[in-house]
């Protein structure tokens, strides 16, 4: 019995579960892959939602609120399948907001222009009744 101690005594550890600690250290190469990979992730991520976040600060505040909005969902994308759905939701969004704002900018130039017309009208209105029609004249020689 004492020849099988010392027998296994040379042997490296082994658990019962099959777990061998000289196996469980990854290759250099592994390590700096998976650093590289996971920090362009972590950056991709903290950039584009910045540029998400700031964005939407933007709608309200002044800048260009949607096309950062847009740029953040596209950084997403590069990543996410998720940003890139909503990537393609945003740009719905943006062209049917941009369809309304060019009717309404169309609407507003015709309602401006024909209230300076009106304007202008009321305006000389006063001028041109303020002379006398050609043959109502009294001082006229012809009465």
């Amino acid at each position: 019995m004492a020849a099988r101690v010392g027998a296994d005594m040379g042997r490296r550890y082994r658990s019962p579960l099959g777990y061998d600690p000289a196996m469980a250290a990854p290759h250099p190469r592994e390590v700096i892959r998976f650093i590289l990979r996971s920090s362009k992730r972590i950056a991709v991520s903290v950039l584009g939602g910045v540029l998400v976040l700031g964005g939407i600060a933007m709608l309200v505040l002044p800048g260009p609120g949607l096309l950062v909005v847009v740029a953040g969902f596209a950084v997403l994308g590069t990543e996410y399948a998720w940003a890139a759905a909503a990537l393609e939701k945003t740009k719905r969004v943006a062209e049917s907001a941009g369809r309304v704002a060019k009717d309404t900018a169309g609407k507003a130039g015709r309602a401006a222009a024909g209230a300076a017309r009106g304007v202008a009208d009321t305006a000389t209105k006063p001028l041109r009744r303020a002379q006398p029609p050609a043959g109502d004249d009294p001082a006229s020689p012809e009465s």
